[in-house]
């Protein structure tokens, strides 16, 4: 399609609301120097009544909750309009970690072990350490990594605390690399290798701007490794019925084996966000990244 007006939804009700506002005022303006009349709207509200009639495309930058669960996809399916990213049956599982863990697994896709514990389970199979997280969540918004037991009470409250149903996702850590591939249309973008201050890539150091180094694996025992993850993640987003855009994140053995951790179906597009990093890589200019992205918005 050829959109001219195009609408840039942002903010939201999630616990990813302010890194949703900065995403949407990079997509924002991006369009814009790409020649797009752009209307910046900002949800305060799980709904689309604030989109206005006349744009013929909706660029969603609502991440977490409502912008990534198929929530709004399935309201701008009703209206007819089109959008970015993947549709709503797709947004809603991999919105859910442990559905997009069973679907990966049915594919022979490699992922860590875990368990989906519902309210009032308090223990755990899984031996130390482990990462607990909200299952249906985003930005490591709640995710903390226990390894010690004196550590599991607090984590395991806090990922709970995040989780509307009060469930927890724990999964076996794996030592190692963290590497993530964007995905623009039907292509892996280079892989970025994110080495954050100890190890450790939570929610400050994804938004602290100069606290996480960004590296492009390029050395001989690399290239390979490198080129299966693109294609794991090639294989990971047709498996979940993706489209459009999305970034899938691994983390990399010492032995150099990939393990798939989670699909995101509405990557960030903020000054420290790693698809426009990648899409930079690729030789692909903010603006034009983001014209891509919506001249493949569509519906259903």
């Amino acid at each position: 399609m050829r959109a001219r007006n195009v609408a840039v939804v942002m903010g939201g009700t999630s616990t990813e609301r302010d890194v949703s506002l900065r995403s949407g005022k990079a997509v924002s303006q991006g369009l814009a120097d790409a020649g797009y009349a752009v209307t910046p709207v900002v949800l305060d509200a799980d709904a689309v009544d604030g989109i206005p009639e006349a744009v013929d495309a909706v660029f969603i930058a609502l991440h977490g909750g409502y912008g990534e669960n198929g929530g709004i996809q399935a309201d701008l399916d009703a209206r007819g309009l089109p959008y970015t990213g993947s549709g709503a049956a797709a947004s809603s599982l991999a919105m859910d970690k442990a559905a997009t863990k069973r679907v990966l697994a049915a594919a022979g896709i490699p992922t860590a072990a875990y368990e989906l514990l519902p309210p009032g389970v308090v223990g755990t199979s899984l031996a130390l350490p482990v990462v607990v997280k909200p299952p249906c969540d985003g930005s490591s918004v709640g995710v903390g990594l226990v390894r010690r037991r004196g550590e599991w009470e607090a984590a395991l409250e806090e990922a709970r605390r995040v989780d509307p149903q009060g469930r927890a996702l724990v999964e076996t850590y794996i030592p190692g690399r963290e590497w993530t591939v964007g995905i623009l249309i039907d292509e892996a973008l280079p892989v970025v290798e994110i080495r954050a201050p100890g190890g450790w890539y939570g929610f400050d150091a994804k938004y602290t701007a100069g606290k996480t180094q960004y590296v492009f694996p390029d050395g001989p025992d690399d290239r390979a490794l490198a080129d299966r993850c693109r294609r794991l993640a090639l294989e990971s987003f047709r498996a979940a019925g993706c489209r459009g855009m999305g970034r899938v994140d691994f983390r990399v053995t010492p032995a150099g084996e990939p393990f798939v951790l989670e699909i995101n179906t509405v990557p960030g597009f903020t000054a420290t966000s790693l698809l426009p990093k990648a899409a930079s890589r690729r030789g692909i200019a903010f603006p034009d990244l983001c014209a891509a992205i919506l001249e493949a918005a569509r519906c259903g």
